[in-house]
């Protein structure tokens, strides 16, 4: 949390915060791969891996949409941590509460990272990917979930779709990283600036993206054209909060996603994708924000609007 001792501003998240008050991202380190031929050492099987996901995180988001969409629930099973993290970071309530963990019976989900790694320090992340068999994180790296999630789990599921297919894989790629800089971290940027500078920097950047994939989507349906792709689905878990969170939680008020035109029936239209909508929850994206960064909003006040109707044609 960012708090004010003599006048001296203390960042959200101290060790991802650099000298110019801009926040920098920790790399997640667990990075291991699930394969289809078990050649990583983790072999694609039924019921062997686990997923652990906040359902208000964008990044934990991605991994949602890809098990329902690639039909893998009764493959990979599932956990939803608390909304709400505090000073221990994302936890559990209990196997009699709302959102136990009925795999490893965990109070925190710090406990996976301290026994899968006991000398891990760093800041406890979602998604991850716990393998129940080694009884240890997989990968707690979303964009690397995703893929596997698409590709290692075929011979288990009816659905065929690629997100990420070779001939579009160096187009994915590069949107991929123009969008992640800007847009998905890019938000986090603005909101957890501690200088006026860097707030500024990253407010600009965010906003000349979006401007840019605006006029992008003006002549086709989605990111590289008619087909869904990865790419879109990485920049859809940004945009169906901008609203609702980061136009003002994170101080992103340019303009809201609803005054831009193609992007919004962009965004609709993903949404409007058989599944999606179930993997959006509303109520736990406002209750995390609100309720979790104390000093962009002391209170712990969420409001009750503003009313969105992502179903609109």
């Amino acid at each position: 949390m960012v708090h004010t001792i003599a006048g001296t501003k203390i960042a959200q998240f101290p060790k991802e915060t650099g000298a110019k008050g801009e926040f920098i991202r920790q790399e997640s380190i667990f990075r291991n791969w699930v394969t289809a031929s078990g050649e990583s050492g983790y072999l694609a099987e039924l019921d062997r891996y686990h997923l652990y996901v906040s359902l208000a995180c964008p990044w934990a988001h991605r991994t949602v949409i890809f098990r329902k969409l690639k039909k893998l629930e009764g493959v990979i099973s599932l956990s939803v941590v608390d909304p709400i993290r505090d000073h221990r970071g994302w936890r559990f309530t209990g196997s009699e509460g709302e959102f136990p963990d009925e795999i490893n019976g965990f109070s925190l989900l710090s406990e996976a990272y301290l026994k899968s790694d006991p000398s891990f320090d760093g800041r406890v992340t979602v998604a991850v990917l716990w393998d129940k068999k080694t009884q240890r994180i997989v990968n707690n790296e979303s964009s690397e979930i995703i893929r596997m999630l698409n590709a290692e789990f075929n011979a288990f599921t009816e659905s065929t779709i690629n997100y990420y297919p070779v001939e579009l894989r160096e187009e994915i790629d590069e949107i991929n990283a123009f969008v992640y800089t800007n847009i998905n971290n890019g938000v986090y940027r603005t909101g957890f600036a501690t200088t006026q500078a860097a707030y500024e920097k990253a407010f600009t950047a965010l906003f000349a993206t979006l401007d840019n994939l605006e006029e992008r989507l003006s002549g086709q349906s989605y990111l590289l054209g008619n087909q869904i792709t990865e790419a879109d689905w990485r920049l859809f878990t940004t945009l169906v909060r901008f609203d609702a969170v980061y136009y003002s939680h994170f101080k992103c008020n340019q303009k809201r996603l609803v005054d831009y035109l193609h992007l919004w029936r962009y965004t609709r239209n993903l949404y409007q994708v058989p599944g999606v909508a179930d993997t959006v929850n509303m109520e736990h994206i406002k209750r995390h924000y609100y309720g979790t960064h104390a000093s962009l909003n002391p209170t712990g006040i969420v409001p009750k609007g503003p009313e969105i109707d992502f179903t609109i044609r």
